[in-house]
């Protein structure tokens, strides 16, 4: 597939959002809500759970499923409120040193004039320099489209995975099209340009681990549940201070 294609597959109707994979992989999940300053939103699902008997706590970024469910989550474009609300539950599971699996699938976060007025720009900074000073593991599982600092917020962490057919890019290729040429229709061209793929990314060392999609089968989440296991295991091993050192250094050599 092509670039592009590669992007209209990430965006395609009745993909698996996060709350899918959450159903699939985690086990007793229980949402929390409240970013305890203004409000919850809702296109940040979190909460706590088991991973083959391990707690977790999980943080998703959802679209929705249908239109009505698309609306309820803002088309998972999180608000500021979202930000903190993941941040707050990171900070707890650090303090009872449980791991952190992040679930990434947005276009981008919200631009409103309300998220602008509540500090969109500053609760994304602080939420990926909170994530990289966080004492327990993470993990990033890009689902769809990683948007921008919109997916950035929730990719601080030690490990970045992607599905085969997904992107991580800084723009989306119409936005880079218009603002580079100021001509949207050479969409597909900024695509290439942009190096968004799981091909790409891994080769730029963006990104640690492709994971083949399998038509999403129960396999694939079967699969995928035991890889993130064994993962969190490996790094629950690390020392907390070498674990935020390593977080550090991966980011850094970008």
């Amino acid at each position: 597939m092509s670039a592009y294609e590669i992007v209209l597959k990430s965006r395609e109707k009745g993909r698996p959002t996060a709350v899918k994979y959450i159903s699939n992989i985690v086990e007793g999940f229980i949402e929390l809500h409240g970013d305890r300053r203004f409000a919850d939103d809702r296109a940040i699902v979190a909460g706590v759970g088991y991973i083959e008997g391990m707690p977790v706590t999980v943080i998703g970024i959802e679209k929705g499923d249908d239109t009505n469910d698309k609306i309820a989550h803002n088309f998972g474009c999180a608000h500021p409120e979202g930000y903190r609300k993941a941040v707050r539950l990171m900070k707890e599971a650090e303090k009872f040193r449980r791991p952190v699996l992040c679930f990434v699938d947005t276009s981008g976060a919200y631009c409103g004039i309300g998220a602008e007025e509540r500090g969109q720009s500053e609760a994304i900074a602080m939420s990926i320099l909170d994530m990289i000073r966080l004492k327990t593991p993470t993990l990033s599982v890009i689902i769809g489209e990683g948007g921008s600092g919109g997916a950035l917020g929730l990719c601080a962490a030690d490990e970045v995975w992607i599905t085969e057919t997904s992107t991580y890019s800084v723009i989306s290729p119409e936005g880079c099209a218009s603002i580079l040429w100021k001509d949207s229709s050479r969409v597909a061209e900024a695509s290439e340009c942009l190096k968004m793929t799981a091909d790409d990314l891994i080769a730029l060392g963006a990104v640690e681990r492709v994971i083949p999609e399998d038509g999403f089968s129960e396999g694939f989440y079967r699969k995928l549940k035991a890889d993130v296991a064994e993962t969190f295991r490996k790094l629950k091993k690390i020392p907390a201070d070498t674990l935020v050192e390593n977080r550090y250094r991966r980011f850094r050599k970008f």
